[in-house]
Protein backbone atom coordinates (compact mmCIF):
# COMPACT_ATOMS: atom_id res chain seq x y z
CA UNK A 1 0.00 0.00 0.00
CA UNK A 2 1.18 3.43 -0.67
CA UNK A 3 1.20 6.18 1.61
CA UNK A 4 -1.93 7.76 -0.41
CA UNK A 5 -3.92 4.56 0.15
CA UNK A 6 -2.92 4.69 3.66
CA UNK A 7 -3.90 8.01 4.57
CA UNK A 8 -7.16 7.49 2.58
CA UNK A 9 -7.79 4.44 4.54
CA UNK A 10 -7.27 6.22 7.93
CA UNK A 11 -9.60 9.39 6.69
CA UNK A 12 -12.08 6.58 5.47
CA UNK A 13 -12.60 4.73 8.59
CA UNK A 14 -12.42 8.22 11.11
CA UNK A 15 -14.62 10.55 8.87
CA UNK A 16 -16.05 9.35 5.76
CA UNK A 17 -17.31 6.17 7.04
CA UNK A 18 -16.88 6.47 10.74
CA UNK A 19 -18.71 3.20 12.55
CA UNK A 20 -21.01 5.48 14.70
CA UNK A 21 -21.70 8.81 12.41
CA UNK A 22 -22.46 6.99 9.04
CA UNK A 23 -22.73 2.84 9.65
CA UNK A 24 -24.42 3.56 12.88
CA UNK A 25 -22.64 0.51 14.23
CA UNK A 26 -22.27 -0.35 18.02
CA UNK A 27 -25.24 2.18 19.08
CA UNK A 28 -26.58 0.48 21.80
CA UNK A 29 -23.51 1.14 24.55
CA UNK A 30 -23.22 4.28 22.22
CA UNK A 31 -25.93 5.96 23.79
CA UNK A 32 -25.93 3.70 27.36
CA UNK A 33 -22.34 4.47 28.19
CA UNK A 34 -21.33 7.87 27.25
CA UNK A 35 -22.59 10.02 30.10
CA UNK A 36 -19.03 10.97 30.89
CA UNK A 37 -15.73 10.73 29.83
CA UNK A 38 -14.35 8.52 31.93
CA UNK A 39 -17.10 5.96 30.70
CA UNK A 40 -16.85 6.58 27.02
CA UNK A 41 -13.29 6.51 27.20
CA UNK A 42 -12.91 3.13 29.43
CA UNK A 43 -15.18 1.39 26.88
CA UNK A 44 -13.71 3.09 23.99
CA UNK A 45 -10.26 1.36 25.01
CA UNK A 46 -11.69 -2.07 25.44
CA UNK A 47 -13.74 -2.09 22.58
CA UNK A 48 -10.33 -0.54 20.45
CA UNK A 49 -8.44 -3.49 21.98
CA UNK A 50 -10.71 -6.15 21.22
CA UNK A 51 -11.22 -4.85 17.65
CA UNK A 52 -7.41 -4.36 16.71
CA UNK A 53 -6.64 -7.61 18.21
CA UNK A 54 -9.20 -10.17 16.35
CA UNK A 55 -8.49 -7.88 13.09
CA UNK A 56 -4.87 -9.21 13.29
CA UNK A 57 -6.01 -12.47 14.53
CA UNK A 58 -8.01 -12.94 11.82
CA UNK A 59 -6.06 -11.70 9.12
CA UNK A 60 -3.10 -14.01 9.77
CA UNK A 61 -5.33 -17.23 10.46
CA UNK A 62 -7.59 -15.93 7.09
CA UNK A 63 -5.69 -18.78 4.46
CA UNK A 64 -7.31 -21.67 7.49
CA UNK A 65 -10.40 -20.55 8.60
CA UNK A 66 -12.76 -21.68 6.04
CA UNK A 67 -16.24 -20.74 5.02
CA UNK A 68 -17.93 -23.68 7.03
CA UNK A 69 -16.20 -22.48 9.96
CA UNK A 70 -15.82 -18.66 10.05
CA UNK A 71 -18.63 -17.58 12.01
CA UNK A 72 -17.89 -20.20 14.77
CA UNK A 73 -14.28 -19.37 14.84
CA UNK A 74 -15.23 -15.20 15.17
CA UNK A 75 -17.48 -15.60 18.23
CA UNK A 76 -14.93 -17.34 19.65
CA UNK A 77 -11.96 -15.15 19.44
CA UNK A 78 -14.05 -12.44 20.18
CA UNK A 79 -15.49 -13.91 22.89
CA UNK A 80 -11.90 -14.77 24.51
CA UNK A 81 -10.62 -11.38 23.78
CA UNK A 82 -13.54 -9.78 25.77
CA UNK A 83 -13.27 -11.75 28.36
CA UNK A 84 -9.44 -11.27 28.25
CA UNK A 85 -10.26 -7.51 29.02
CA UNK A 86 -13.11 -8.28 31.22
CA UNK A 87 -10.72 -10.12 33.51
CA UNK A 88 -7.90 -7.08 33.30
CA UNK A 89 -10.79 -4.33 33.96
CA UNK A 90 -11.44 -6.17 36.89
CA UNK A 91 -8.43 -6.30 38.03
CA UNK A 92 -7.22 -2.70 37.60
CA UNK A 93 -10.19 -0.35 37.13
CA UNK A 94 -13.06 -2.48 39.01
CA UNK A 95 -15.01 0.73 39.76
CA UNK A 96 -14.94 1.43 36.28
CA UNK A 97 -15.67 -2.11 35.50
CA UNK A 98 -18.73 -1.90 37.67
CA UNK A 99 -20.16 1.45 36.14
CA UNK A 100 -19.95 -0.25 32.48
CA UNK A 101 -21.67 -3.15 33.74
CA UNK A 102 -23.35 -4.98 31.35
CA UNK A 103 -21.94 -3.68 28.27
CA UNK A 104 -18.01 -4.55 28.57
CA UNK A 105 -18.81 -8.50 28.21
CA UNK A 106 -21.54 -7.02 25.21
CA UNK A 107 -18.40 -5.83 23.07
CA UNK A 108 -18.65 -9.20 22.08
CA UNK A 109 -22.04 -9.16 20.36
CA UNK A 110 -20.86 -5.66 18.57
CA UNK A 111 -21.64 -5.37 15.08
CA UNK A 112 -18.68 -3.84 14.09
CA UNK A 113 -16.09 -6.50 15.09
CA UNK A 114 -17.85 -9.06 12.45
CA UNK A 115 -18.02 -5.91 9.86
CA UNK A 116 -14.38 -5.43 10.10
CA UNK A 117 -13.03 -9.60 10.56
CA UNK A 118 -15.67 -10.42 7.27
CA UNK A 119 -15.28 -7.92 5.05
CA UNK A 120 -11.75 -6.89 5.60
CA UNK A 121 -9.13 -8.25 7.85
CA UNK A 122 -10.41 -11.95 6.40
CA UNK A 123 -9.13 -10.73 2.55
CA UNK A 124 -6.42 -8.45 3.87
CA UNK A 125 -2.58 -8.67 5.24
CA UNK A 126 -1.79 -8.21 8.62
CA UNK A 127 -0.66 -4.61 8.66
CA UNK A 128 -3.39 -3.19 6.98
CA UNK A 129 -6.01 -4.94 8.65
CA UNK A 130 -4.75 -3.48 11.92
CA UNK A 131 -4.20 -0.59 10.51
CA UNK A 132 -7.73 -0.21 9.85
CA UNK A 133 -9.07 -1.58 13.22
CA UNK A 134 -6.92 0.49 14.99
CA UNK A 135 -8.68 3.70 12.37
CA UNK A 136 -11.86 2.06 13.33
CA UNK A 137 -11.65 1.97 16.71
CA UNK A 138 -9.84 5.39 17.17
CA UNK A 139 -13.04 6.82 14.80
CA UNK A 140 -15.89 5.01 17.46
CA UNK A 141 -13.85 6.03 20.67
CA UNK A 142 -13.38 9.71 19.35
CA UNK A 143 -17.70 9.60 19.05
CA UNK A 144 -18.00 7.67 22.22
CA UNK A 145 -15.34 10.86 23.57
CA UNK A 146 -17.52 13.64 22.38
CA UNK A 147 -20.78 12.49 23.38
CA UNK A 148 -19.74 11.85 26.67
CA UNK A 149 -17.67 15.21 27.02
CA UNK A 150 -20.46 16.84 25.89
CA UNK A 151 -23.38 14.80 28.18
CA UNK A 152 -21.16 15.21 30.87
CA UNK A 153 -20.75 19.03 30.84
CA UNK A 154 -24.81 19.62 30.11
CA UNK A 155 -25.99 17.05 33.04
CA UNK A 156 -23.53 17.77 36.00
CA UNK A 157 -21.67 20.77 34.38
CA UNK A 158 -18.34 19.31 34.90
CA UNK A 159 -15.61 17.64 32.85
CA UNK A 160 -13.33 14.74 33.35
CA UNK A 161 -14.93 13.72 36.55
CA UNK A 162 -13.84 10.43 38.55
CA UNK A 163 -11.19 9.91 35.79
CA UNK A 164 -9.42 8.37 38.55
CA UNK A 165 -11.58 5.38 37.97
CA UNK A 166 -9.24 4.68 34.57
CA UNK A 167 -6.13 6.60 35.52
CA UNK A 168 -4.93 6.41 38.97
CA UNK A 169 -2.39 10.09 38.55
CA UNK A 170 -5.71 11.46 36.95
CA UNK A 171 -7.53 11.89 40.40
CA UNK A 172 -7.24 16.16 40.09
CA UNK A 173 -8.37 16.61 36.57
CA UNK A 174 -12.10 17.33 37.38
CA UNK A 175 -13.19 20.89 35.68
CA UNK A 176 -16.05 22.16 37.25
CA UNK A 177 -17.48 24.11 33.93
CA UNK A 178 -20.53 25.56 35.90
CA UNK A 179 -22.63 25.09 39.33
CA UNK A 180 -25.77 23.37 39.16
CA UNK A 181 -28.12 21.92 41.93
CA UNK A 182 -30.21 20.16 39.54
CA UNK A 183 -28.54 17.67 37.46
CA UNK A 184 -29.66 17.96 33.61
CA UNK A 185 -31.85 14.70 33.50
CA UNK A 186 -31.68 14.62 29.63
CA UNK A 187 -28.53 14.88 29.01
CA UNK A 188 -27.65 12.12 30.97
CA UNK A 189 -29.90 9.43 30.34
CA UNK A 190 -30.14 7.79 26.77
CA UNK A 191 -32.36 9.59 25.10
CA UNK A 192 -30.28 12.66 25.62
CA UNK A 193 -27.75 11.01 23.64
CA UNK A 194 -29.78 9.83 20.74
CA UNK A 195 -30.88 13.50 20.27
CA UNK A 196 -26.91 14.64 20.72
CA UNK A 197 -26.09 11.44 18.05
CA UNK A 198 -28.79 13.14 15.64
CA UNK A 199 -27.66 16.10 15.95
CA UNK A 200 -23.51 14.97 15.60
CA UNK A 201 -24.50 13.45 12.13
CA UNK A 202 -26.74 16.59 11.07
CA UNK A 203 -23.36 17.86 11.71
CA UNK A 204 -21.76 15.97 9.66
CA UNK A 205 -23.46 15.92 6.42
CA UNK A 206 -23.77 19.90 6.84
CA UNK A 207 -20.12 19.60 6.81
CA UNK A 208 -19.45 17.16 3.80
CA UNK A 209 -21.77 19.13 1.77
CA UNK A 210 -19.86 22.21 2.57
CA UNK A 211 -16.78 20.79 1.05
CA UNK A 212 -18.11 18.84 -1.74
CA UNK A 213 -19.61 22.47 -2.85
CA UNK A 214 -15.99 24.01 -2.42
CA UNK A 215 -14.61 21.45 -5.02
CA UNK A 216 -13.37 23.57 -7.92
CA UNK A 217 -15.53 23.32 -10.74
CA UNK A 218 -15.34 21.15 -13.69
CA UNK A 219 -16.31 22.24 -17.46
CA UNK A 220 -16.65 19.10 -19.49
CA UNK A 221 -17.72 19.40 -23.26
CA UNK A 222 -19.88 16.45 -24.01
CA UNK A 223 -20.43 16.43 -28.07
CA UNK A 224 -21.68 19.51 -28.79
CA UNK A 225 -23.09 20.44 -25.32
CA UNK A 226 -21.25 21.35 -22.11
CA UNK A 227 -21.81 19.85 -18.71
CA UNK A 228 -20.37 21.40 -15.11
CA UNK A 229 -19.28 18.71 -13.16
CA UNK A 230 -18.76 19.60 -9.17
CA UNK A 231 -18.07 17.57 -6.09
CA UNK A 232 -16.34 14.21 -5.92
CA UNK A 233 -17.24 11.31 -7.77
CA UNK A 234 -16.22 7.54 -6.34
Amino acid sequence: MTSNSWRELARNRLWHNNPGLVLLLGLCPLLAVSNSVVNALGLGLATLVVLSTSNLLVSLLRHQITSSIKLLVLVLLFAALTTCIELLMQAYTFKLYHNLGLFVPLIVTNCMLFDRAENFASSHPPLPALFEALMTGTGFMLLLLTLGAIREVLGTGALFANMDQLLPFAANWKVQVFHTNTPFLLAILPPGAFILLGLLIALKNAIDKHFAQSQPVESVTVGSKRVRVTGKIS
